[in-house]
């Protein structure tokens, strides 16, 4: 998935915007681990059959980043 798509599909809502950015300010995430925390968190949202990426999509991907 280029940034494109990732711009195109993977948009957050208010909420999940804020936690990834209290993630990555916390745990100090570059570019390429947030990119990657927003796919995952599209797939998750895709198993789940949500257009969306919900927060607790996002919270699930944050996890799995461990």
């Amino acid at each position: 998935m280029q940034a494109r798509h990732i711009r195109r599909f993977c948009t957050l809502d208010e909420k999940g915007a804020q936690l990834l950015e209290q993630v990555t300010d916390k745990l100090g995430l570059f570019a390429r681990s947030f990119t990657r925390i927003l796919k995952l968190a599209r797939t998750i949202a895709d198993l789940t059959g949500v257009g969306q990426i919900e927060t607790l999509h996002l919270a699930e991907a944050i996890q799995y980043r461990g």
